[in-house]
């Protein structure tokens, strides 16, 4: 079982911008909000980025979630903040693999698509609840 865990939830340069969540702009909120986010197999850590994008993260998953075509296609996060591809999910005959080219060896053991959605709601579900934590209405992540 793979898992997605989210903790220490921070804006990184909003209060440096002088821009308060309200009035920043979408690509700003995406880019800012950022926690130590990791990636569990059974049970231990195989993967972890201490200050990642975690809502730019959740909101380009839940675009490739809710795209029919797009959904069975495999998945890379080309962060606005860093450009390279920080997160990957590939489909491949034994199942879906998340990796990252931080780390180009890592891929997770492969999981059914089912799986793999579920955990990715649930990242989705952590996220919201980090953001609205910090004091910040998460509707600007699109609904799974």
């Amino acid at each position: 079982m793979v898992r997605f865990v989210c903790r220490n939830f921070g804006l990184s340069d909003l209060p440096r911008r002088s821009l308060a969540p309200h009035d920043a702009p979408l690509e700003v909120l995406l880019l800012d909000i950022e926690a130590e986010l990791s990636i569990w197999e059974e049970r231990k850590v195989v993967w972890s980025e201490g200050a990642f994008p975690v809502a730019e993260l959740a909101y380009h998953l839940a675009l490739w979630l809710r795209s029919p075509v797009d959904g069975q296609k495999g998945f890379e996060l080309d962060s606005m903040q860093a450009g390279a591809e920080l997160i990957r999910i590939m489909g491949s005959d034994d199942g879906w693999r998340i990796g990252s080219n931080l780390t180009p060896d890592f891929w997770t053991s492969p999981v059914t698509w089912d799986v793999l959605v579920a955990e990715l709601k649930q990242f989705d579900r952590s996220v919201r609840e980090g953001v609205a934590a910090m004091g910040i209405e998460p509707s600007f992540i699109p609904e799974v």
